[in-house]
């Protein structure tokens, strides 16, 4: 569980585009969709699920505005305080294979556990082009999450990925008080769990880390994606919070790597200190690692930026 320092040279994260909307579809009619938290890019599309909507927002190209998908009823309120508290909290996403029975790929969302009303996952069928059914399924993440809470206390899930058969859920620690922690299951229990089929599911392994400091303030989980090999990548806030339900200022982010046996190999901090990332996708190459990257500025006034860069 030892942290890494950081690489010397920090790492430049390169705007692509804000995430536009058309105004007239959004439930506030905000141009634009924020508070991303999480992020696939595939089938020719990036879909992203923000902490603060009942929408997912799909983006075909870099300029046109993305389009809103309802997955949750109804439309939460406009006072900050209240959207809070009732919020879903939607801060994982994961793209989910098709089966051999003929069945698509799917998108599963995932609440972040913060609260009871948090624990709710969402899939989202997807056609064989990519495009989200209208027909969504949602379920509950308690024979997921109780155990998880016997194990950790409180618990606040940021990121969601496969390894290959293995389901990998990434918990966000709170800086100076508990660990972040990745947390194995296997991806038939995921499934058995969507189809309500198990009632508790107890993780298959946890593992702990610490992942470094900014000014401080000790950097938490917020997504994660897999690479081949069976290694993966991640995204991570130095956000300076007492909890796992309050927000906080955001001393930076930064990107780490975790090799096929778990252990953390790489560290790079984002040179824009002033960015929240939240959400992460790659593609392994000859040249490198190529990321993307959604932002949140915990502020509805603003967009959420997709950003590039290459490790």
């Amino acid at each position: 569980m030892n942290t890494l320092p950081f690489t010397t040279q920090a790492l430049v994260a390169e705007p692509l585009r804000s995430l536009t909307v058309n105004a007239a579809e959004h439930p506030r009619g905000q141009p634009h969709f924020s508070a991303a938290s999480g992020l696939v890019c595939a089938l020719g599309r990036a879909y992203v699920v923000s902490d603060d909507e009942h929408h997912l927002a799909v983006f075909r190209d870099l300029h046109s505005p993305g389009l809103l998908h309802r997955i949750l009823p109804g439309d939460l309120p406009q006072s900050k305080k209240a959207r809070k508290q009732l919020k879903p909290d939607l801060e994982a996403l994961l793209l989910l294979p098709g089966t051999e029975s003929g069945e698509h790929h799917s998108l599963i969302a995932f609440g972040s556990g913060s609260r009871p009303n948090r624990d709710t996952g969402i899939v989202i069928p997807l056609s064989a082009r990519g495009g989200p059914s209208a027909q969504v399924q949602r379920f509950d993440l308690k024979p997921l999450y109780e155990p998880l809470r016997a194990a950790l206390g409180e618990i606040n899930i940021e990121g969601a990925m496969l390894l290959a058969d293995t389901l990998v859920l990434l918990h966000r620690g709170i800086s100076g008080e508990s660990n972040n922690a990745a947390v194995h299951y296997r991806l038939n229990e995921l499934r058995a769990v969507i189809d309500g089929k198990r009632h508790t599911v107890a993780p298959r392994a946890i593992r702990p880390y610490r992942l470094g400091a900014i000014d401080g303030v000790e950097l938490g989980f917020t997504d994660g994606t897999a690479l081949p090999g069976g290694g993966w990548v991640f995204c991570a806030a130095a956000e300076n919070t007492a909890d796992s339900y309050a927000d906080g200022p955001c001393r930076g982010s930064a990107l780490g790597v975790v090799d096929a046996h778990g252990a953390l190999v790489a560290l790079h901090q984002l040179a824009d200190t002033s960015l929240k990332v939240e959400g992460i996708a790659a593609r392994a190459h000859a040249a490198g690692i190529d990321i993307c990257l959604v932002t949140d500025a915990d502020d509805p006034r603003l967009s959420s930026q997709l950003l590039f860069t290459r490790l």
